[in-house]
């Protein structure tokens, strides 16, 4: 039986370096290269006050834009239905129906009773917004507050 050959080194002659594997590294159509993506940051939030003064203006915006959508739905359909005869129709049934022949409708009324109303429904829900982050700051002194972890994209 014969030995393998060994490999042995001197204290004058030091060991050649270990080499890294030779990869080439994935690139992209641009000729970058794919890094390994790094950890994110991370960070916990406790959130335990809310001003109610930015409440007010978020609330406020937030409602006057869902107003400004909703009156716009109103007037594109509105449009679409007198188009298309329907509100003659719902008229002519009303007037068959309650012997009515004075019935009418009426887009001015409609429109002038719903912005109205859609003005005070936004006051009415921003109140309520400001109301419940009052509410929120109270129950947070005792509870601790909301924690929210924020984390860094790369």
């Amino acid at each position: 039986m014969s030995t393998p050959p060994t490999r042995t080194t001197t204290a004058t002659q030091p060991a050649p370096p270990a080499r890294a594997p030779a990869a080439t590294p994935a690139t992209t159509d641009g000729g970058r290269r794919w890094r390994k993506p790094k950890a994110s940051r991370q960070a916990r939030v406790v959130i335990r006050k809310v001003r109610p003064w930015s409440v007010l203006k978020v609330s406020f915006f937030f409602y006057l834009c869902v107003w400004a959508v909703i009156l716009g739905a109103m007037v594109i359909l509105y449009g679409v239905l007198a188009a298309i005869g329907a509100l003659d129709s719902a008229t002519k049934l009303i007037r068959e129906l309650f012997a009515d022949k004075t019935f009418v409708i009426n887009g001015d009324w409609l429109f002038s009773r719903g912005i109205t109303i859609a003005l005070g429904m936004v006051v009415l829900w921003t109140l309520i917004n400001v109301f419940v982050a009052l509410l929120y700051n109270l129950i947070s002194d005792i509870v601790g507050g909301v924690e929210v972890t924020l984390s860094e994209r790369r």
